[in-house]
């Protein structure tokens, strides 16, 4: 995807994979003048499943669409951004065709409807170390560690080579701990098996994150105290992974073309 300036305050940019950061700063993937801009006013996150606007900390005013944005929010090709009185429109790139290939009609249906890509309805965002700034979507079981099958892989010695499993359940994700050297934490206390909700923060080891639901108001993705982060019994366990393979199924079938 790229971003683009319509009043010409910026030429085009190809948006990386991972964090492009927006701002009056030197080391902004987009580099904006103006007295309303901030060192870093905002930042696009580009994953494998999409891309998502983030003001951060000590940001500036953005708004989506004509909407303030005052959490993280998905993005979607023709979306428009003002950045501090700046519009910019995210684009998708067109793969160039062979001009030997003739020209697909308009009127050109193959019989099945194309289905949006979803958001994930988690994502895991880096705090600390080497994962700062970076976002993860959750969208089914993630494994987290050094090994680089993993699917966060944190290259530090003091991560396990598995060290946590992560599931989308209900209202949030279950962690267990892989039998980590260094060990788990929600929020503070060490966990073998717990439960992370919108707002809380996961360790493992001095590595930090935080989970954010981008359906879910910012205002309302607070950690919760140590004492609510208690462990979650094994049957409980059991019953939300019964509901995790149960939405996976699901989302898998969505995915597949349907008949119009």
């Amino acid at each position: 995807m790229k971003l683009v300036f319509p009043n010409g305050e910026h030429g085009a940019v190809l948006l990386s994979p991972g964090v492009n950061r927006i701002g009056t700063a030197p080391n902004c993937a987009v580099v904006l003048g103006g007295d309303a801009i901030h060192p870093v006013h905002c930042e696009i996150h580009l994953t494998a499943v999409g891309a998502n606007l983030q003001v951060p900390a000590g940001g500036g005013a953005v708004a989506l669409n004509g909407k303030p944005v005052s959490e993280l929010m998905a993005l979607r090709s023709g979306d428009r951004i003002d950045i501090g009185g700046i519009e910019a429109a995210l684009a998708t790139i067109q793969p160039a065709r062979s001009p030997l290939l003739p020209k697909p009609a308009d009127d050109d249906d193959i019989g099945a409807t194309r289905v949006r890509t979803a958001i994930p309805r988690f994502v895991l965002r880096g705090l600390s170390g080497a994962v700062f700034g970076k976002v993860f979507p959750v969208s089914g079981p993630v494994v987290i560690g050094r090994a680089p099958d993993c699917d966060i892989t944190v290259p530090l010695d003091e991560i396990s080579r598995r060290h946590a499993l992560l599931k989308p359940v209900g209202d949030g994700v279950s962690v267990e701990d892989l039998e980590s050297s260094n060990g788990t934490y929600i929020n503070t206390p060490r966990v073998e098996h717990g439960f992370l909700g919108p707002g809380d923060e996961l360790r493992l080891d001095t590595m930090r994150f935080q989970l954010i639901a981008p359906g879910i108001d910012a205002a309302q993705q607070m950690p919760r105290d140590a004492a609510d982060a208690r462990p979650v019994p094994r049957t409980r366990m059991r019953r939300w992974a019964a509901v995790a393979i149960a939405a996976a199924a699901v989302l898998a079938a969505a995915f597949v073309l349907v008949p119009a």
